[in-house]
């Protein structure tokens, strides 16, 4: 039986996929002006994109945004994402302050859920993983293609070496060119689920030819979506009020 990933009330991994919303705030007020409008918002789980914050170098600063989303949301699960450049992400900085940031974080206990990319160094990732998990914090271990859309038997292979490594959660995001890479992209998602995920994944086909995938997770195996409330952090999303209606439409009649 494949393992569940339970999220404060949230459980990743049975059910419709859950919907995340990224914060993408530059600002300590810009954060808590977007959190105070996710209040009125039917999400599931909240991504910090913390790449787009102004004051990231600054770890005391990082903690003191998020005891002020905390405090606005509540019981919201938070997924803690540093992207960096070379995945798309705003900023790029030093692996050392990278894996430092994430583990101040982990450590403060004000996230349930932190995001390390693939293409880190193989032990930082496992000594990262090592210490989230005796903290109690889930890991995503995700790995972002803004280019193209690899083949399928890459796809799976990526997600598989997230999972050796330790990711509770494998994900991955693709840019198709084609329809055929939309295609691509739900069918590895599908023997993914299917053969050897022993949990939760994620797959996205970005920008507007991968919409579907943001949809139709319940039918592949992707067990969260990402939706837009006021401003999206990747190409492709939606807004939350239209996802949440499609997949409730598509559950009932799957």
């Amino acid at each position: 039986m494949k393992k569940i990933v339970k999220l404060k009330k949230v459980t990743i991994g049975e059910g419709l996929p859950k919907i995340c919303i990224p914060m993408v705030g530059e600002t300590i007020s810009e954060l808590l002006e977007e959190a105070e409008i996710l209040k009125d918002i039917d999400f599931d789980v909240l991504e910090w994109r913390v790449d787009f914050f102004k004051d990231v170098a600054n770890i005391d600063k990082v903690k003191q945004a998020l005891q002020g989303i905390r405090a606005v949301l509540g019981e919201k699960p938070i997924i803690f994402t540093f992207r960096t450049a070379k995945e798309g992400g705003q900023k790029e900085v030093t692996t050392e302050f990278y894996f430092a940031l994430n583990k101040a974080i982990i450590t403060s206990k004000l996230v349930e859920v932190i995001d390390v990319e693939l293409l880190s160094d193989e032990k930082d990732i496992l000594g990262l993983v090592n210490i989230a998990h005796k903290n109690g914090v889930f890991v995503i271990i995700s790995n972002h293609d803004f280019e193209k859309t690899p083949r399928k038997e890459e796809i799976i292979s990526r997600l598989c070496k997230a999972q050796e490594l330790g990711g509770d959660i494998p994900k991955i995001a693709v840019m198709p060119t084609c329809a055929a890479d939309v295609l691509t992209l739900l069918d590895a998602t599908r023997i993914m689920n299917e053969k050897y995920a022993n949990g939760p994944i994620i797959s996205i086909s970005m920008a507007g030819k991968g919409i579907i995938s943001r949809l139709s997770g319940e039918l592949f195996g992707s067990a969260l979506t990402f939706a837009a409330a006021k401003k999206s952090s990747a190409p492709g999303q939606i807004s939350a009020l239209e996802l949440r209606k499609i997949m409730q439409l598509l559950h009932n009649d799957i």
